[in-house]
């Protein structure tokens, strides 16, 4: 697919590389029919791909009849959305009343110390990306933590979150 034409005063978006557009395209044509479709389809291609690349905007903006503000403007309100790549694993705390009650507040601020990023950020070695989740359904174990989307790790301390980031970096051998 070529690239939209750029609006006056705009710079033209770059092209999306192969595997990128082909994910997006087959995310457009799941979903493009389906009323309400911009959720769906960002969520389908932030599956395929870990985010949503800057460049596929004007693209998913142009197959559901909207501007690029619009999808943009959903991209960037829901904290779900990346526009860049995750780290090789993410790292999802907890941040909501009962995990805070149970020492998240703590937990956060050693992550961030630790790790040497805030949310929504990426280690250097690219290894890492911690970001918020306000309830992990784990609530009467908290401080809770998720790991990429399927370990669970309940009642964490900040030596617990410590010997998790060891074993993680271990094992990519950094």
């Amino acid at each position: 697919m070529k690239p939209l034409p750029a609006r006056s005063g705009a710079a033209p978006s770059p092209a999306l590389p192969a595997d990128q557009a082909q994910a997006v395209q087959r995310a457009i044509a799941e979903h493009a029919a389906r009323p309400g479709a911009l959720l769906p389809l960002l969520h389908a291609v932030q599956d395929a791909l870990g985010h949503v690349p800057p460049a596929a905007l004007p693209v998913i903006a142009q197959a559901l009849n909207l501007t690029r503000a619009e999808v943009h403007g959903v991209v960037s309100f829901y904290h779900h959305f990346r526009s860049t790549p995750p780290g090789r694993h993410v790292l999802r705390l907890c941040r909501a009343e009962a995990c805070q009650a149970r020492g998240a507040r703590a937990l956060e601020a050693h992550a961030r110390r630790t790790l040497g990023i805030d949310f929504h950020q990426t280690t250097a070695d690219g290894a890492l990306t911690l970001e918020p989740v306000y309830c992990l359904g784990n609530c009467g174990c908290g401080p809770s933590l998720l790991l990429d989307a399927d370990e669970l790790h309940a009642n964490v301390t900040a030596d617990a979150f410590d010997a998790l980031v060891g074993r993680l970096r271990e094992e990519a051998g950094a």
